[in-house]
């Protein structure tokens, strides 16, 4: 929130402090040069005047000090706001308890492993035949302008399912200094980011991830999920099944295109990303990475876009 610019702040109080001493300084130079007479007359004038100047200069010099400082005050509170809502962008807990979903107690975490390539995987909504003619269409569109790529970079999947709940704050340091990292690798600098979009706009509409409670985990739908099956085969994957919420994130879609474009993107990032990171995880990391607000977010508008089938 900008700072009012008036007498209640600090530059606003510096000069009128700095007005009322100028005025003062003035009458008494007045008395002093009505009641002097011829004293200060000739060179001593000269000498006069500049004494009398000179703490007029170091009084707006203190007051042009004030107001820098004070611009720069604003100027910080500015860039904390722009930080904290647009780096660490994420929906608004609507209570103290719903905020800091971290790992479940009964899920230890080893020893971080290393990141093996990302593959692609057709989107379950795309055609078969449309999906395989992307998939041997090679691209041409960096290649052709001479422009490398961003190289991928390595990252242990514990940053990475940090990194898919997203901060609670500028105080949760960990997860910012993961979500940091994620944010060095293109790929999941585009998956985190299409996440937040997804889970802001459901905040905006009344759907808060950290309220959402989906049932216990499977790991094995999960990976089943990993080797390419969909429909009723990984229908336990979406474990959101409230009716209520199911239906309000439906008609969400269907009254909003760009709120619908945004979840289409989301789901067929989260496709490929979860694809590539699942058969590295164990179940007690496939537990918790199924339990951040990415993931929550995936489970809730899958299920509402029909990606696991009419009754699951």
């Amino acid at each position: 929130m900008p700072v009012w610019r008036g007498y209640g702040n600090v530059s606003g109080r510096a000069t009128l402090i700095g007005a009322g001493l100028t005025v003062l300084w003035l009458f008494m130079l007045l008395i002093f040069w009505l009641t002097a007479g011829d004293a200060g007359s000739g060179p001593g004038r000269w000498v006069s005047v500049v004494a009398a100047l000179m703490p007029l200069g170091l009084i707006w010099l203190a007051v042009g000090l004030a107001r820098a400082v004070d611009e720069l005050r604003e100027e910080a509170v500015s860039l904390r706001a722009a930080l904290e809502h647009s780096v660490l962008r994420k929906e608004p807990p609507r209570n103290a308890a719903a905020q800091g979903v971290s790992a479940p107690a009964a899920s230890p975490m080893p020893r971080p492993a290393q990141t093996a390539p990302a593959r692609t995987v057709p989107h379950p909504s795309l055609p078969r035949a449309a999906a395989t003619a992307a998939a041997s269409e090679p691209d041409l569109r960096q290649t052709s302008l001479g422009f490398d790529a961003p190289e991928p970079v390595e990252l242990p999947t514990q940053t990475v399912i940090r990194a898919l709940n997203f901060p609670d704050g500028p105080n949760d340091r960990e997860a910012v200094a993961a979500l940091r990292d994620a944010l060095r690798d293109p790929d999941h600098a585009r998956l985190i980011r299409s996440a937040q979009d997804v889970v802001t706009l459901l905040a905006e509409r009344g759907i808060y991830t950290d309220d959402l409670a989906p049932e216990p985990t499977d790991a094995r739908a999960w990976r089943r999920f990993a080797e390419g099956q969909r429909g009723q085969a990984v229908s336990g994957v979406g474990t959101v099944r409230d009716p209520e919420i199911i239906e309000a994130a439906t008609a969400a879609m269907r009254a909003d295109d760009v709120f619908r474009d945004a979840v289409h993107h989301f789901l067929r990032l989260f496709d490929r990303s979860a694809t590539a990171l699942l058969p590295r995880l164990s179940d007690d990391e496939i537990f918790w990475m199924a339990d951040t607000r990415s993931a929550r977010a995936f489970m809730l508008m899958a299920r509402a876009s029909g990606l696991f089938g009419q009754d699951g």
